[in-house]
């Protein structure tokens, strides 16, 4: 393979309990040529955060000026801190050939879309309401009415997986992975990205 293929970003989305950092996880281990996005936000670096790898830590004025000049591919807020994925971090990891990962929720995902045309989407599917209840359930971090707010919210996010360029259901992580797999190589042979490659041989 050519090392100087541009990279691709990839938008993953899904409801809470598919299982979707799970399943990336897993794809990380099948290629060498992907890395995470590293997000920017407003928020307090954590104990043990580090700048430039967890995230890039901005003060709100700085968050608003890189959102209002174009710098952020999407931005959201949550629990009254602002975060977004840099627009030029993306750029330069996919110029060095890595296609970048991004986990993102639905309205996030429809930004990028936007922004960025050539972004390949996928949508995390959980087999059925009832597995998701369950994997919900078994982590026993929620309380029952919190769990009825997960699935109500995962509701209305499947309804939005026909927005996506695909959908993978893991019912198990290694064969949603494989998928996610072939997904990332069948984009990266597209032709619109290799014509170059039929120009070189016509040329030789």
């Amino acid at each position: 393979m050519n090392n100087m293929e541009k990279g691709k970003l990839l938008v993953i989305s899904g409801p809470s309990g598919a299982g979707k950092s799970t399943v990336i996880s897993r794809l990380m281990a099948l290629r060498d040529d992907l890395c995470f996005s590293v997000s920017v936000t407003t928020r307090p670096p954590r104990p043990g955060e580090v700048e430039g790898k967890d995230y890039f830590f901005v003060t709100t004025q700085h968050f608003q000026e890189l959102a209002s000049g174009g710098y952020l591919l999407e931005h959201a807020e949550y629990v009254g801190n602002s975060y977004g994925t840099p627009r030029g971090y993306v750029e330069q990891r996919r110029l060095e050939g890595k296609s970048v990962i991004l986990d993102i929720e639905v309205q996030g995902a429809g930004q990028i879309q936007r922004n960025c045309p050539d972004a390949v989407s996928v949508f995390i599917l959980p087999p059925s309401g009832e597995e998701l209840e369950r994997r919900l359930r078994h982590r026993n971090t929620d309380s029952d009415e919190k769990i009825r707010e997960r699935l109500l919210q995962a509701k209305r996010e499947c309804a939005e997986a026909g927005r996506y360029g695909y959908i993978v259901v893991n019912d198990d992580p290694d064969e949603a992975a494989r998928e996610l797999d072939a997904i990332m190589t069948a984009e990266k042979c597209r032709a619109a990205d290799r014509l170059n490659l039929v120009t070189e041989v016509l040329i030789s």
